[in-house]
């Protein structure tokens, strides 16, 4: 059994819709309250505070704001995880401090069990059911439908979601062929067998758009908070058509994805890519560097595409199919750099499209190079030559080695300390 997750759109009443503001209103409230427990526990007596404690003091919580009681108390305790999340991920480097969160963009709450929720659905359409609030008419399908397990209640662009997760055994079909891929700006994906899938046109157009959106919005009057001055009427306006226009892209960019994806799933039982640290990848230029403007432009191709996501979405969805997805080590294999006929290295420039090896004269188009070479990898090919390569090499396995010759040394030593004893 997987777990798989599907957004529905909610459409409450009036009524209803009050009721979700007040409440989201609320876990806001439990989520701000929880963080400045944690950093008053702390700061003046020392006290770390955990998920646990306060967990604890929910009843006593509750019997101070009745209000809380009409949450469910499961649903508080999914509140109170986040924030211990957002501590736990700081603690281990993976983000910032936990700040207090505004009304405004708070996304929601989680029911993490069934207790105060039901999905009225067989996957299509249907209504959900909140304890204390009714039935809510929901519209969206699910691919595969199985047994609901949690609802995450999501509060965005003045409309309501309802994200259901649901156990099931998802089934896609797959063919037997094998592809590698290379994915890249100009041509999103690069497959090994010649072909390529262009980057959407859309993606320019919404980019052209949201241009022109934003030059509007910066004539009219910005709101600033420590001048105390408000957005004109016409700023926020604004603000909603950029917020619109992002939308648009964004769905446009995730249906294609699905598609793409799908397809190349169905058509491959073994896919073969390469490993991209995405987040390393679009940092944001140095300070007092020239290009910050190129960087910039870089950034926004790269994540414009989806790098990431069409990486994730693969990896899921051969699983659903039984097929292989495998991701090559790039900074080991260095496939734009490494021939696929020879298996040599040929150092080149970004400039530089075209793969001509210096050792076998093979010449071939950069990017599909690349895809050849992950499919390569990924059918054992040339892996006897890499792992010499990065035995040698001061890059990788570095502390491996460290260690190793730490470890003969002093055994050396110890042999030398043994023997000068033996002989006196």
């Amino acid at each position: 059994m997987l777990i798989r997750r599907t957004t529905f759109k909610l459409y409450p009443n009036a009524r209803q819709a009050q009721q979700l503001l007040e409440w989201r209103r609320l876990h806001c409230y439990l989520y701000n309250a929880a963080v400045a427990n944690r950093r008053t526990q702390y700061k003046q007596f020392s006290h770390s505070v955990d998920y646990f404690e306060q967990q604890n003091s929910l009843p006593a919580f509750k019997e101070m704001w009745p209000e809380f009681k009409l949450l469910g108390a499961h649903a508080l305790q999914a509140t109170l995880k986040r924030v211990d999340f957002a501590y736990q991920r700081f603690f281990k480097g993976l983000g910032g401090y936990p700040k207090f969160k505004s009304i405004r963009h708070y996304s929601g709450w989680t029911y993490p069990c069934k207790q105060s929720w039901r999905a009225l659905t067989d996957g299509r359409h249907g209504r959900l059911k909140l304890a204390n609030l009714g039935e809510i008419r929901m519209r969206g399908q699910a691919r595969t439908w199985g047994t609901p397990t949690t609802c995450t209640i999501l509060y965005r662009n003045s409309q309501w979601y309802a994200s259901i997760t649901v156990k099931c055994e998802p089934k896609r079909t797959t063919d037997v062929g094998a592809v590698g891929i290379d994915l890249g700006c100009k041509d999103a994906v690069t497959f090994s067998d010649g072909q390529k899938v262009s980057k959407p046109a859309f993606i320019a157009v919404g980019e052209r758009a949201m241009k022109a959106a934003s030059k509007v919005k910066r004539r009219k009057r910005a709101p600033h908070q420590k001048a105390d001055v408000k957005a004109s009427g016409r700023w926020r306006k604004a603000a909603k058509k950029i917020a619109k226009l992002q939308r648009k892209v964004t769905r446009q960019r995730n249906d294609w994805m699905h598609k793409l994806t799908s397809d190349i799933v169905s058509r491959n039982s073994l896919i073969a890519g390469e490993q991209l640290n995405v987040k390393k990848m679009t940092r944001k230029a140095k300070t007092g560097s020239k290009r910050k403007r190129q960087k910039a432009g870089l950034n926004r191709s790269i994540l414009s595409v989806g790098f990431a996501s069409i990486s994730a979405m693969l990896e899921y969805k051969t699983v659903e199919a039984g097929a292989i997805y495998t991701e090559s080590p790039t900074r080991k294999l260095k496939p734009s750099q490494r021939c696929a006929n020879c298996w040599a290295l040929t150092p080149k420039t970004l400039k530089q499209r075209v793969h001509v090896c210096q050792h076998c004269q093979h010449t071939e188009d950069r990017d599909i190079n690349a895809a050849q070479v992950n499919l390569s990898w990924a059918q054992g090919q040339g892996t006897d030559l890499l792992s010499a390569e990065s035995s040698s090499s001061t890059d990788c396995g570095s502390m491996r080695q460290l260690g190793a010759m730490k470890r003969q040394k002093l055994q050396s030593s110890n042999d030398g300390i043994s023997s000068f004893c033996k002989a006196g």
